[in-house]
């Protein structure tokens, strides 16, 4: 009976112990779990900050070469606006050149020909003047001419007379 009760007792205190232990087993566990649990977000937030740090790196670079794109097109496109802002104006230079020498050359033009009406105009008076100076020497000349022979005509019949009363007196 004495046995029995130590049996009893010993299995009843062997029961408590492996429920004791089971309990401590299953507490321990629980708080392993809880530290896994914990750890393991811990490790997935750091993952997450680490991957965002990464994106935002990523954005920022994709960002930056963008930008660096758009100053090359702006650049580009500032380049190509100087050029057809020289182009332009070379053109308008040569177009005023061109212009220009044509008004010179309409302008050289009316030039020679209002020198040549002037020059035909002067040639035109001189020989009109030479005419009239030569008419009048002419005419004086003649006048002159008309002069002197009726000089002599009046002379030679002084003459003429002269003689023949020098004549008549003498015979």
């Amino acid at each position: 009976m004495l046995k029995q009760k130590q049996a009893e007792e010993a299995a009843a205190k062997a029961a408590a112990d492996a429920k004791a232990k089971a309990e401590a087993d299953a507490k321990a566990a629980e708080e392993a779990a809880k530290k896994a649990a914990a750890d393991a977000k811990k490790k997935a937030e750091a993952e997450a900050a680490k991957a965002a740090v990464e994106a935002q790196k990523k954005a920022e670079a994709a960002a930056a070469a963008l930008k660096k794109k758009a100053e090359a097109a702006e650049a580009a496109a500032a380049e190509a606006r100087k050029k057809a802002a020289t182009e332009a104006a070379e053109k308008a230079k040569a177009e005023a050149e061109k212009k220009a020498a044509a008004e010179k050359a309409a302008a050289d033009k009316k030039a020679a020909e209002k020198a040549a009406a002037e020059k035909a105009a002067a040639d035109k008076k001189a020989a009109a003047e030479k005419a009239a100076a030569d008419k009048k020497a002419a005419e004086k000349a003649a006048a002159e001419k008309a002069a002197a022979d009726k000089k002599a005509a009046a002379e030679k019949a002084a003459a003429d007379k002269k003689a023949a009363a020098a004549k008549a007196f003498s015979s």
